[in-house]
C-alpha cells in the first residue's frame, strides 16, 4: 500500500472509532463487565488496530475492528483467568450492555450466560449484526454461532422461568 492509502486508512479507522466509541466499549464490557478493564481493552484493541497493517478492503473494517476488540478481551481474560461471579456490581454494570435496565430478571438471566455465550448475544441482539458477521468476528463456524445463540437463549429462558416461579 501507499502512504496515501495508509494515511486514509487511518483516517477512516480514527473515524470509525470515534463513532462507535460506545459499541466497541459495550463489546468489551460483554466480556469483563468492569468499567476500567472494557475501557483498557478497548484502547488496546485501538492501538492494535492502528499498529496494523492496513486493511485492503475498508469495507470490513466494523468486522476487523469488533474481533480486534473481542480477541483483546480474551487475552486478557486469559491472562487474569477471572471468573465474573453474579455479584450485585455485576448485574448493576448489565444496564450498560444491555440498555434495558428495566428488566432484572433479563439482566440476571443473561449475567449467568458463559462468556462465549454473553458475546454472541451481544453481538446479536445489542449490535445487530448478521449470524455470518459475527461468526467472521468470533472466527467460528456459522452453524457453531447459530447453535451457541440458541442454546444462550434457552439457558436465558430457563432461568427466566426459575426466577419468575420463585
Amino acid at each position: 500500500m501507499t502512504a496515501l492509502a495508509n494515511d486514509v486508512f487511518y483516517e477512516q479507522l480514527t473515524e470509525y472509532v470515534q463513532r462507535n466509541q460506545d459499541r466497541l466499549y459495550r463489546l468489551a464490557y460483554s466480556y469483563v463487565f468492569d468499567e476500567q478493564d472494557a475501557l483498557d481493552i478497548v484502547q488496546s484493541a485501538i492501538l492494535k488496530a492502528l499498529r496494523a497493517r492496513p486493511l485492503r478492503q475498508p469495507r470490513y473494517l466494523r468486522t476487523w475492528m469488533y474481533r480486534i476488540v473481542v480477541n483483546t478481551a480474551l487475552d486478557w481474560l486469559r491472562s487474569r483467568k477471572r471468573l465474573v461471579s453474579a455479584s450485585d456490581e455485576y448485574l448493576e454494570g448489565l444496564s450498560a450492555v444491555a440498555d434495558n435496565p428495566g428488566d432484572p430478571d433479563l439482566q440476571a438471566a443473561f449475567a449467568l450466560l458463559p462468556a462465549e455465550y454473553r458475546a454472541i448475544v451481544v453481538l446479536r441482539f445489542f449490535e445487530e449484526l448478521r449470524v455470518s458477521e459475527i461468526a467472521q468476528i468470533t472466527g467460528l463456524n456459522v452453524n457453531t454461532v447459530k447453535t451457541r445463540l440458541y442454546r444462550a437463549l434457552q439457558l436465558m429462558r430457563v432461568e427466566m422461568e426459575v426466577e419468575e416461579n420463585e
